[in-house]
């Protein structure tokens, strides 16, 4: 189920450790969860996940499938370059991505992305705020430019998202070098 957990203040980084935070807020109900985001500049819609996808299904048949939704999301935003992700837990380089999406990083451009199997794990890190958001199935998100934030696949990854990009080169972080992810739960 789509959740959303709120740690509020004292934000835990490699080079601030402050007082014991509050304890943190969980909430489930979509409505709910889009209002927070909202007031904090990201987007989060729920949308019918409508095909299902053969076991083998490719990034081209994948993103034919979801012709629709990508052309209106085309259509209310500057994203040119699509791509469509699906990790298993027998991808061979589940491991490396893994490592690689759960260091704090940024991007200059929004990063969007409609979950249409699985789940992931998206970690906000918002002033004193981490926000950590449950994504599953029909789960549309739209994090702004510049937002520090990381992503949990966890360690038998089975998610299927279709993303979407303002530069052709696609996937291009800036790492911030903080280990603030490393206390923080993760996806298992």
């Amino acid at each position: 189920m789509t959740s959303l957990v709120i740690h509020c203040g004292g934000g835990v980084s490699d080079t601030t450790i402050s007082a014991q935070p509050p304890e943190p807020r969980q909430l489930e109900d979509p409505a709910l969860i889009a209002a927070e985001l909202e007031a904090r500049g990201i987007g989060f819609e729920r949308w019918p996940a409508r095909v299902e996808l053969a076991h083998d299904a490719t990034p081209d048949t994948i993103l034919a499938a979801y012709a629709s939704e990508i052309r209106h999301v085309q259509a209310t935003g500057n994203y040119p370059t699509v791509d469509a992700i699906r990790l298993t837990p027998e991808h061979p380089d589940r491991e490396v991505l893994r490592r690689k999406f759960l260091a704090e990083h940024t991007h200059n451009e929004d990063e969007v992305r409609f979950f249409v199997e699985g789940r992931g794990l998206f970690c906000l890190h918002i002033g004193e705020e981490v926000l950590q958001v449950l994504c599953e199935q029909n789960d549309f998100l739209r994090v702004p430019a510049g937002t520090r934030h990381w992503f949990d696949m966890g360690g038998a990854p089975r998610f299927t998202a279709i993303r979407f990009f303002d530069n052709p080169e696609g996937w291009v972080a800036q790492f911030t070098g903080d280990g603030i992810a490393d206390h923080y739960p993760l996806l298992d």
